[in-house]
């Protein structure tokens, strides 16, 4: 008993040591980067109500980055794709993308983030204290990026005032628009709200959820089968920044939206933490737990292919 007593005293105060020895070091990488950061040349970004603008004006299609895609651009894997040197180096080539009807969007993250939330800014000002200067290596800083918080546009920010304003005019791109949605069998994009209700028919093209890239030759085959008046709508994950610029060389107006539907779901909640949402996958707030089978008729008719 005494042995058990003493062993859990030196992991509590080890675990203290070693807690602190991560809090001092993060510190210290954050202060050093804002130094630095004064010294940097930060990319331009379009702001949300310009991206959504241009998209609106110019039917553009549209490829985001984010943390994620910065992982896999620098060998690593996410929690629901794995590292696959083709998709890196895809998402290398985008990001450099010139054609000015294709719009590669960036985390607004690169200077101040005074307006975003605690939990939020925390998390970008240590990955940008680490990672700055990789992401500045990947970018081509001549260029004009637009705004990937276009799909992330309500939990993250401080003042929520816009967010009405930001969803009404992204549901102009789809208004009155047949629309494809390419997305996770259990990512159920719209079911459970009016995101879409103003579209003029919706179909779906189920793809995994997780390592969607393992079957991107086919989910591009079955996608390029839509007719191109169509609006593709794509929530694959990293894959679907690829999937939108390889569909728009074929002619496509193809749109990563990414998390919008869960965003969107946080908005009419007035959700102040990640949380589930019911029959939904929601990787950042249980993933695929506990979601069975959809019951849902008119969900289950929109769909048109399985991957």
């Amino acid at each position: 008993m005494i042995y058990i007593a003493v062993k859990r005293i030196l992991v509590k105060k080890w675990n203290y040591y070693f807690d602190l020895k991560t809090l001092v070091l993060n510190r210290t990488i954050i202060a050093y980067d804002g130094v630095r950061n004064l010294y940097l040349s930060a990319p331009q970004i379009k702001s949300i109500d310009d991206t959504i603008a241009e998209i609106l004006k110019n039917r553009t299609s549209v490829g985001r980055y984010g943390d994620g895609e910065f992982k896999l651009m620098n060998n690593q894997n996410i929690s629901f794709q794995v590292f696959n040197s083709l998709l890196s180096q895809r998402l290398k080539e985008i990001l450099l993308n010139e054609d000015p009807n294709f719009l590669v969007c960036l985390p607004d993250v690169f200077k101040d983030l005074s307006h975003y939330e605690d939990e939020p800014r925390n998390y970008w000002k240590l990955h940008m204290a680490k990672f700055r200067v990789k992401w500045y290596k990947f970018l081509n800083h001549e260029k004009v990026y637009y705004n990937s918080f276009i799909s992330r546009c309500y939990y993250s920010y401080r003042d929520k005032s816009r967010c009405s304003e930001w969803f009404t005019q992204l549901k102009k791109i789809w208004d009155g628009r047949e629309i494809v949605l390419v997305e996770g069998r259990k990512s159920r994009l719209g079911i459970g709200n009016d995101l879409f209700v103003n579209a003029k028919s919706i179909q779906r093209i189920l793809v995994p959820e997780e390592d969607a890239f393992l079957e991107y030759d086919r989910i591009l085959t079955e996608t390029k089968k839509m007719d191109k008046c169509k609006l593709l709508l794509l929530a694959v994950g990293p894959t679907a920044t690829v999937l939108a610029n390889d569909l728009y060389k074929e002619g496509y107006q193809a749109i990563d939206i990414g998390h919008l539907d869960i965003e969107y779901e946080w908005f009419l909640r007035k959700a102040k933490t990640k949380t589930k949402i019911e029959n939904k996958y929601v990787n950042e707030a249980g993933a695929g737990e506990g979601i069975g089978e959809s019951q849902d008729i008119n969900y289950l008719n929109e769909i048109i292919i399985k991957i």
